[in-house]
């Protein structure tokens, strides 16, 4: 892996999920060239350096010549999958009731790779508010009040609220990276 192959994950992995990588988000899903980088190498240094953050990757679908890498926090995940209400739309979407983020994530990699297009339930696994994942596919994508890091289909006030937190995040991480810091060290895990 060259330097700046490694480089240039760094800030592809800041920019599109700063949020999760700092602990406000429970979930981030980047789309990489897999001819720019090599993907395995980068998920399992992910993996063995960002545990100590409570921090993973999985590629969930390497589609044609892009992968869908999917950067999460495991406990906010677990939080996540308790709530009633998510158990509910994940077990009626196919997903075991056992709700274990391994099951659940190898069941979303499988119906990604089997349809060739995101389950409209992937905005769970993204920290969606659900009434806005269940806006959406009623909606079948339209009728929104507002589109920002998701299309809003409830409260306006907190979406806004929401992305601005999100849009700080980025902000920070990658005015790091712009300081010569490499993603590891702005995150603070050797």
């Amino acid at each position: 892996m060259s330097v700046s192959e490694y480089k240039s994950f760094g800030e592809k992995l800041a920019f599109h999920s700063a949020p999760t990588l700092l602990g406000i988000k429970c979930a981030s899903l980047i789309s990489l060239s897999v001819n720019e980088f090599d993907i395995d190498v980068h998920s399992e240094m992910f993996n063995r350096k960002a545990v100590a953050k409570g921090l993973k990757s999985k590629v969930l679908c390497k589609c044609g010549e892009k992968a869908l890498f999917f950067v999460y926090s495991e406990k906010l995940l677990e939080k996540r999958f308790c709530d009633p209400a998510i158990r509910e739309v994940l077990c009626s979407c196919g997903y075991s009731e056992a709700l274990t983020v391994d099951e659940c994530l190898e069941r979303l990699s499988q119906r990604i790779r089997r349809n060739g297009e995101f389950p409209h339930e992937i905005g769970i696994f993204l920290g969606y508010p659900l009434e806005d994942v269940l806006g959406f596919i009623e909606n079948k994508g339209g009728n929104f009040k507002l589109c920002g890091c998701w299309k809003v289909y409830g409260c306006e006030e907190s979406a806004r609220r929401t992305f601005a937190n999100y849009e700080k995040c980025r902000r920070f991480l990658c005015n790091k990276l712009n300081e010569g810091a490499d993603i590891y060290q702005a995150l603070k895990i050797s």
